[in-house]
């Protein structure tokens, strides 16, 4: 998501950089093509307005920043609105003094609400919570069951029962006091559109368990009927926050910059593939940096140390600067890189990286033909590649359905980033440094 309109603000900004000095009618003409820009990202048409209008007011009512040139300046108004437009400061979940805390998810069939309710689940868990999801959509066939499943895998119990969905949703408050559970998620049911019946049968689920936190649930693919749908769960439910589903679709991002806005309320969280781990609380600066292709690092870091297992990270290091990395731990690396998800979405976190890369149809199968490349080697091949001779290699390609020409590129990227490290472990200071970290492992 966001690709074109970040294509498009990359141009725009190519140009700014460019320039030593901005005149009144360059600034009408650079807001010009971010008007446009954010048309096309199908967002709202009075929070495109609002956006430029405050853009102009800086630009040419503030004294300008002497450390900065006028083009920096005006990309800094840009991030700073976008922040604005995406919610200024996230949302932070605070814990009711009387447990359980109970979060309401109201939204439309189809939007992923049932997913991002095992999602919400298994967040919770992380940060240390003993949720308990109920299953209050009761429309839709095999809805409960599904949510069984999710909750099986994020280790979280699921209630519910035959029944109508106030009297599930009042049973499962029960249910959660009963058995000491400090968070309850409400799973409710969904139309294909707005109708009478929906909003009455949620008004009364939420009536019933009086929830802390209301989210609405948003495929992000909608677009501009995402507000509408949003501004008509408000007036009835008084949401406190949305949840954006399909983050990582090809959607141009109206919803996401003109939510907060129309409705008043802040993107709480945002779910960016179809794991369960693929889930995250929503930070506007971050997701403005990542529009500006400035990178998130700090997303990239968080999910780092969530997923990548610090005992292989450590060997791997030490093996790196002692020049004895194999292709065994080279394996072993690749799968903890595959935890951190697409690997799209880790190039699109980086600061820096070149359009025609971040664009590129980066395919997780890449990462699996290296596997299946290494697994076809005998243990002694993965830890000493020189003694793989031409039949081996044939053998190998044989193995892995892979042709010769791979291999023998795998083998030779692999023996260039040997050499790099070896040439790093030389460097003065590396030693002391090493030792060091063998200290502190003892």
């Amino acid at each position: 998501m966001f690709s074109s309109l970040s294509d498009r603000f990359d141009v725009i900004f190519s140009h700014l950089r460019s320039r030593g000095r901005l005149s009144e009618a360059d600034v009408d003409e650079i807001l010009r093509e971010i008007r446009l820009a954010l048309l096309q990202a199908d967002v709202n048409i009075k929070v495109v307005r609002g956006f430029v209008a405050r853009i102009k007011e800086k630009a040419t009512g503030a004294e300008l920043s002497k450390s900065l040139t006028p083009g920096q300046q005006v990309i800094k108004f840009v991030h700073d609105e976008l922040v604005n437009i995406l919610g200024g400061e996230p949302l932070k979940i605070t814990y009711a003094s009387r447990p359980p805390t109970v979060v309401l998810l109201a939204g439309l069939q189809g939007s992923g609400k049932t997913t991002a309710a095992g999602k919400l689940a298994r967040w919770f868990k992380q940060q240390g919570r003993n949720p308990l999801l109920v299953g209050a959509d009761l429309q839709r066939p095999a809805a409960v069951e599904q949510l069984r499943v999710l909750g099986g895998q994020a280790g979280v119990p699921v209630y519910s029962e035959a029944s109508d969905p106030v009297t599930v949703a009042k049973a499962g408050l029960e249910e959660a006091r009963r058995l000491g559970k400090d968070v309850l998620i409400v799973d409710t049911a969904g139309r294909l559109a707005i109708d009478e019946e929906l909003m009455e049968e949620v008004r009364r689920i939420s009536e019933s368990v009086e929830p802390h936190f209301t989210f609405l649930v948003i495929d992000a693919m909608t677009g501009q009927d995402a507000v509408n749908v949003a501004e008509a769960f408000h007036q009835t439910l008084n949401l406190d926050g949305v949840i954006l589903t399909k983050l990582d679709g090809d959607a141009r991002g109206g919803a996401a910059l003109s939510v907060k806005e129309v409705v008043g309320r802040p993107i709480a969280f945002a779910s960016t593939g179809e794991r369960l781990a693929d889930f995250e609380p929503f930070y506007p600066d971050r997701m403005a940096g990542r529009i500006l292709g400035m990178g998130d690092v700090l997303t990239l870091i968080e999910r780092a140390e969530q997923t990548y297992d610090q005992d292989v990270a450590a060997k791997a290091a030490v093996k790196l600067q002692e020049g004895a990395f194999t292709l065994e731990d080279f394996l072993e690396q690749m799968q903890e890189v595959k935890k951190m998800g697409p690997l799209s979405g880790i190039v699109g976190m980086l600061p820096g990286i070149p359009k025609e890369l971040k664009n590129a149809n980066i395919s997780d199968n890449e990462l699996g033909r290296v596997e299946a490349i290494i697994h076809s080697m005998t243990l002694a091949e993965r830890r000493d590649p020189a003694l793989i001779n031409g039949s081996r290699r044939q053998r190998i390609a044989n193995g892995s359905g892979a042709t010769v020409s791979e291999v023998n590129l795998l083998l030779k990227q692999f023996k260039e980033m040997q050499k790099l490290m070896k040439q790093f472990s030389g460097m003065p200071g590396m030693g002391r440094h090493l030792n060091k970290k063998k200290k502190r492992k003892r």
